[in-house]
């Protein structure tokens, strides 16, 4: 099968580049200093290449990526890094399983569901789940208490990871460290679990990094230059051309727009829709013409297809299915 064989919009990853991403993370991050988030493929078959090049623990952001890696026998350490308010689901998988808490009823709710190894879950800036640093150490002992396995912290600096000054990242990213250094002093345990693609070479406290998007990579993080390249687009097809723009088959339905509108190469994008992005082409385009389309965020551009088609140049390599969608 070629790209042009394809019905569009479709997900297209660069063989060439996600293998280079792999080789670049895991040299730089090898074995257990890595634990992938599968949420930005949400692809056993990539967290497969990725557990081939030696990340054998992965976190995940939903109960559905936790059951399907179980049962693709990629359980040997999965972290939920998410609070859940029933873990039944979790606790009967054949799997390593650790969730993240950060309350009583969490703490709680890991109990009765079965699970038996939890991180404290630490807010360190970023306004979304985690508890107070000084609260840290009395949820530790209250999982304890309630004969749960604490293993240690967590904490995602995701206020940070996207700033493009490297010096500020870098400021932000201690200040974010101390406060989870403080938290992993009164709780205890092996782990300290934070980072993301854009802090992966900058934050030396954690233990392991949860970076997830530098296997694909987007437009945003591609701004801050690191060792990585895009390797996921969306194969369009131009619908309607004019003197001033043309019109492709690839909009809101088809594309993660959260960290802003995507790019076309030798085109500026003048704006997005349902079902189309009309933008002005340089040269001129003709009706039918295949165009490639940059996601600026890669995670919920994937939630949005059911297949990555593997290619190299012009030739479909394989077809993977998205089978980590949903919750």
């Amino acid at each position: 099968m070629r790209l042009a064989d394809l019905q569009t919009p479709a997900l297209i990853v660069d063989a060439e580049r996600l293998e280079a991403n792999l080789l670049a993370m895991s040299t730089a991050l090898p074995g257990e200093r890595m634990r992938p988030h599968v949420k930005a493929h949400k692809s056993t078959a990539l967290a497969q290449r990725q557990a081939a090049h030696g990340h054998q623990s992965f976190t995940c952001a939903t109960i559905r990526e936790m059951e399907g890696l179980a049962a693709a026998g990629l359980g040997d350490d999965l972290l939920l890094a998410n609070e859940v308010l029933d873990a039944r689901r979790l606790g009967a998988l054949d799997a390593r399983v650790t969730v993240a808490v950060d309350s009583p009823e969490t703490i709680e709710a890991a109990a009765v569901g079965g699970v038996r190894e939890v991180l404290i879950d630490v807010n360190v800036g970023l306004p979304r789940c985690g508890c107070a640093p000084e609260e840290a150490g009395g949820l530790a002992e209250r999982a304890r208490s309630r004969g749960l396995s604490v293993r240690g912290v967590m904490g995602y600096e995701g206020h940070v990871v996207g700033n493009p000054d490297r010096s500020e990242r870098e400021r932000e990213v201690a200040a974010s460290m101390e406060k989870l250094s403080a938290a992993h002093r009164d709780v205890g345990g092996d782990v300290v679990s934070a980072g993301g693609t854009g802090t992966y070479d900058i934050n030396h406290v954690a233990s392991e990094i949860q970076a997830g998007s530098y296997a694909l990579m987007d437009t945003a993080y591609a701004a801050l230059g690191l060792p990585f390249v895009p390797a996921l687009s969306v194969l369009a097809t131009v619908l309607s051309v004019n003197a001033r723009y043309a019109v492709a088959d690839c909009g809101l339905k088809a594309l993660g727009m959260d960290h802003g509108a995507p790019t076309i190469d030798a085109a500026k994008v003048w704006f997005c829709s349902d079902e189309h992005v009309t933008f002005a082409p340089e040269p001129q385009l003709r009706v039918g013409d295949r165009i490639r389309v940059w996601p600026a965020h890669v995670d919920p551009t994937v939630a949005y297809h059911e297949y990555f088609h593997v290619a190299s140049g012009d030739e479909v390599l394989e077809r993977l299915p998205i089978d980590l969608r949903g919750w």
